[in-house]
């Protein structure tokens, strides 16, 4: 999300400093995410599903290739696509995810902390939750609005834009974080959410109007449109996912795509609701121990948080 630009952009006595301060300096709300969650868990289904979901995994022997994950009802299929040719060529990761129970799919934050500019790796924020399959998810440090729960745990109240709610009953939907609150989605049954955006496919159709979104932040509208990398999340069904990572700004090798080639992209893997999540130089897939696709900056950049499922 941020670029060397703004560092260079905002330069000049207090100005630069509120900008390092606002932008670059860690603000660490919560500084145990795993005490946290652990103390404030507590729903009986959240418990219920866990368990069980850990009871599977310890009955089950797990088969790892290098393209896909097995695990009792779990499944991660990852494949690559290239389309197109010359400056036009498009390179895209897919993973094909089906859950055995919605918490299966689980976040993390980097360094296991909450606040803002906190960063790590995608992969090492993978590497330190111990999962199989991880992409990178919706910067959430990069602003203090939002509505974020993650793994049945609120963090953040401050409706602002059209978020994703994933349920533990296997349910996701894109909804209107102004129109509710957090402590209403958890009583509701919310398990993750994401505010980033937009939504990209609704009701099985691409979004219309999509090229001209922006994205709000607390430095004001940020424009994504063209060619870019891009990170998104589809759902397929109840507790069946579909993740893509589309490379880009690589001439030859990945061009990157629009919004609008993105939610046809999406819409190709069967995908009924689409969600775009924090791409550029951020956009990275991770499966069985590396990073399977090439991030833009010639290596990964840090982000404040993940999706992942455990292996």
């Amino acid at each position: 999300m941020i670029t060397s630009g703004l560092v260079v952009a905002l330069t000049g006595g207090g100005a630069a400093a509120w900008a390092a301060d606002r932008f670059l300096v860690e603000h660490v709300e919560i500084a145990d995410v795993s005490e946290y969650e652990a103390q404030n868990s507590t729903t009986d289904e959240t418990s219920s599903a866990t368990t069980e979901a850990t009871e599977t995994t310890e009955t089950t022997e797990a088969t790892v290739t290098d393209t896909s994950y097995t695990d009792g009802e779990t499944s991660v299929t990852v494949s690559t696509v290239t389309e197109g040719s010359g400056d036009d060529t498009v390179t895209y990761y897919v993973a094909d995810v089906v859950l055995s129970d919605a918490t299966t799919l689980r976040s993390a934050f980097a360094k296991d902390q909450f606040g803002e500019n906190i960063t790590e790796l995608t992969s090492q924020i993978a590497h330190d939750n111990g999962a199989i399959f991880a992409v990178n998810g919706d910067y959430y440090g990069f602003r203090d609005t939002g509505i974020v729960i993650r793994n049945g745990v609120v963090y953040r109240d401050e409706p602002a834009r059209a978020g994703l709610v994933f349920y533990t009953d296997g349910t996701v939907e894109v909804y209107d974080e102004t129109a509710t609150s957090a402590e209403e989605l958890l009583a509701a049954g919310a398990w993750n959410t994401l505010s980033f955006g937009p939504a990209i496919v609704e009701d099985g159709a691409v979004v219309d109007g999509i090229e001209t979104q922006e994205i709000d932040t607390n430095f004001g509208n940020h424009s994504i449109q063209g060619d870019q990398p891009r990170t998104a999340v589809g759902v397929i069904d109840e507790n069946h996912l579909v993740f893509v990572v589309v490379d880009g700004r690589q001439e030859g090798y990945s061009a990157g795509v629009t919004l609008t080639e993105l939610a046809d992209i999406m819409t190709g893997l069967g995908a009924t609701t689409a969600y775009n999540l924090d791409g550029g130089g951020s956009s990275t897939m991770y499966f069985n121990g590396k990073v399977v696709n090439q991030p833009s900056n010639g290596g990964e950049r840090g982000t404040s948080d993940i999706l992942y499922v455990a292996g």
